[in-house]
């Protein structure tokens, strides 16, 4: 069955090694026979989210811009995959703030089931997501008809196109293909 995907690239850099783990993942996900956008945040006007709790009642921001925009396709997708670097251990700033303005699709009629993370990072070590691991779970855990189902990650990539090679692309590559 066909699924419905979003892709949330949050990376500040055009063509960073995040992006480059999207691609590859929308590729999989693609030739499995998905539906599949792409939204890139570097090129989007989002502002921080005022706290208001308007978007409680009317299931939309009361700031409109680019990240009303993507919370409305967030709520219409089957699956919702970010991608982020990894900055200081824990996801970028433009992650953070796209999901704090996501707060409309709280208690609304989304359909979204399954979260996905790809990050990539100059460190190696695998503790290196698990701030951004928690950090989304944490924001998945408020939506009870959907679950965090799993985190492709690239250390070693500093510069971009430093992720070329790193198994994580292939590993992105064939969770896309499954999805």
């Amino acid at each position: 069955m066909s699924k419905n995907i979003l892709v949330i690239s949050t990376s500040p850099r055009r063509g960073g090694n995040s992006e480059t783990l999207a691609d590859w993942f929308i590729r999989g996900a693609e030739e499995a026979g998905n539906r599949v956008e792409k939204v890139c945040l570097y090129d989007k006007t989002i502002s921080f989210c005022k706290g208001c709790l308007a978007c409680l009642k009317s299931h939309r921001c009361v700031i409109r811009d680019d990240a009303d925009i993507i919370a409305q396709k967030m709520r219409q997708a089957d699956v919702l995959v970010f991608a982020t670097p990894i900055y200081y251990y824990e996801m970028c700033g433009q992650m953070k703030t796209m999901l704090d303005r996501a707060n409309p699709l709280y208690d609304s009629d989304y359909r979204f089931r399954e979260v996905y993370l790809l990050a990539a990072a100059a460190e190696e070590e695998e503790s290196t997501v698990e701030g951004a691991v928690k950090g989304l779970s944490g924001w998945t855990d408020c939506f009870p008809k959907a679950r965090f189902a799993g985190t492709v990650f690239g250390g070693g990539a500093d510069e971009i196109g430093d992720i070329a090679g790193n198994p994580a692309l292939e590993q992105a590559y064939e969770i896309g293909k499954v999805i």
